[in-house]
């Protein structure tokens, strides 16, 4: 018999069911129950991954068996599902972003803290091998002063979005593409170069259907004066991730098909840097698992996923008045 945390999913969306995949088979994470409103959707997923369907919420954070929440629901849902598996004494892992604005993450950080669970906030690509190998580096000095970098997160969504999602509409999904992938690097630069001060950003909406944009671009002035370029799209010709580093003494350069490399000052030809794909998702999920268990702060948590979300909020309001917007105004505001 398993002594892994006994979770409960809610939510389940296409999400769920990779997250549920990824971690079948752990010792630290098992699924025990979900729920989600439709009795058919609830009820595959309870058949997929052999756990109890729920009748309702109540039911879940009422059962003292389950000890967490893997929480997918919609983003504007999550403060109030949050609050009521906290209240209940259930720990949360949450799908990013943390919620849809400021004063949300940040309820939902306290009523964490009060309640004494723990809150991770899915962030998993900053757990990717190629950027725990450039963060190595930074950290071991090898750098130099940070000076510069530039992103792109793209896939192409022609066809493939329902447009009667949340995930596609200015209400479920303000800021569009920018808060739906684009928060993703946020995060990973924050992690590399540190917190974002002031942005100034684009939004375009080209090519889906809908309401929400499809392109962005961002400008980020780091607290250390370093810059950073995100762009994200959901409009491109095919799917493409790309993280450049410059620092004075060193710089790292990835994208999806050309792998990781490194150049050091003074030399004239990169040098390839090997590692291992690694799978980012159940690492972040057996990380809540050991924190649950044995205590700590997970990597991610609601503070960080909270900065994260200030700076797309920033990037969206830089676009819609077509100035340069400071984080913390948007921290001060809870926009």
């Amino acid at each position: 018999m398993s002594n892994g945390v006994r979770t409960a999913v809610i939510g389940l969306g296409w999400w769920s069911g990779v997250l549920a995949e990824r971690i079948q088979g752990s010792t630290e994470i098992e699924i025990v129950s979900c729920y989600t409103r439709s009795e058919g959707k609830r009820r595959e997923f309870a058949d997929r991954f052999k756990c109890h369907a729920a009748g309702s919420y109540e039911e879940i954070v009422g059962d003292r068996s389950i000890e967490a929440v893997i929480n997918t629901t919609p983003n504007n849902a999550h403060l109030e599902t949050t609050r009521l598996a906290a209240l209940a004494g259930k720990h949360v892992f949450l799908d990013k972003p943390i919620a849809n604005d400021v004063a949300s993450a940040r309820a939902i950080v306290e009523v964490c803290a009060q309640a004494g669970v723990v809150l991770a906030v899915g962030s998993q690509r900053r757990r990717e091998n190629q950027f725990r190998w450039i963060k190595s580096e930074i950290d071991a000095g090898r750098f130099g002063k940070l000076v510069q970098a530039e992103c792109n997160i793209s896939r192409d969504r022609l066809g493939r979005i329902d447009l009667s999602s949340w995930r596609y509409t200015a209400d479920g999904m303000p800021g569009g593409v920018l808060l739906q992938i684009g928060i993703h690097y946020v995060d990973v630069l924050e992690m590399l170069l540190g917190p974002v001060v002031r942005v100034s950003a684009r939004l375009g909406h080209l090519v889906l259907p809908g309401e929400n944009p499809d392109v962005a671009n961002m400008i980020m002035e780091h607290e250390n004066n370093a810059i950073s370029n995100l762009t994200a799209s959901y409009a491109s010709a095919s799917e493409f991730y790309l993280m450049n580093v410059y620092g004075k003494e060193a710089s790292a350069f990835y994208d999806l098909f050309s792998g990781l490399r490194h150049l050091r000052r003074g030399e004239n030809a990169v040098h390839p840097v090997p590692f291992e794909k690694n799978d980012t998702i159940r690492e972040e999920l057996e990380e809540f698992a050991g924190c649950v268990r044995h205590g700590g702060r997970p990597e991610a948590d609601g503070e960080t996923a909270t900065h994260n979300l200030a700076v797309i909020k920033a990037g969206v309001r830089s676009a819609r008045e077509g100035r340069v917007v400071e984080v913390a105004d948007i921290l001060a505001s809870g926009e």
